[in-house]
């Protein structure tokens, strides 16, 4: 809403390129892809996404305004298969996981590969809930401001600064 209202220049701060996200604003070339992944109790009857879509209607603990939000709600809540409870943040989704008040947590891979580590008796499922991908958000009709990044991410992606950065901060697998 900032970016839209003119109020920031642009948006970067893991941004997911989504439809609804094209229809406010413009983003630029995608800089990289993010993982969403499913975080479960070690001893859990979900073993892959694919058990998120039967009909045992599983709550998912997200992170409120994340994807992982968004795509729950979307593809299982909306569809009637299970309930999407909303948490101000993801350590909180993952408490709640591990006292039993929702049946897994959907986030980002690099977040949820530290809760994991630092909390014994989860697994992330081995298969990807959703892979997506991160560019900058720009108000629509500011085009010079749109090029300017994207020869910015073109120059930086070339000279290896963009994997250099994202290397940086996040673990490699």
């Amino acid at each position: 809403p900032g970016v839209q209202a003119g109020k920031y220049d642009m948006g970067m701060a893991g941004m997911t390129v989504t439809e609804e996200g094209l229809e406010e604003v413009n983003f630029s070339e995608s800089y990289a892809t993010g993982v969403q992944v499913v975080i479960v109790n070690k001893d859990s009857e979900i073993k892959t996404v694919d058990d998120l879509f039967g009909d045992k209607n599983y709550t998912i603990g997200v992170q409120t305004g994340t994807t992982g939000d968004l795509y729950s709600t979307w593809d299982i809540e909306d569809e009637g298969l299970g309930t999407v409870s909303r948490f101000n943040k993801g350590a909180d989704a993952v408490e709640a996981l591990k006292i039993g008040k929702v049946d897994c947590v959907i986030i980002d891979n690099e977040p949820a590969k530290a809760f994991v580590a630092e909390n014994e008796g989860l697994k992330i499922l081995d298969t990807d809930y959703a892979i997506e991908d991160y560019a900058i958000a720009i108000k629509k009709g500011n085009s010079e401001l749109l090029d300017q990044i994207n020869a910015a991410l073109e120059k930086l992606t070339a000279e290896g600064k963009i994997d250099e950065i994202i290397g940086s901060y996040i673990k490699a697998e």
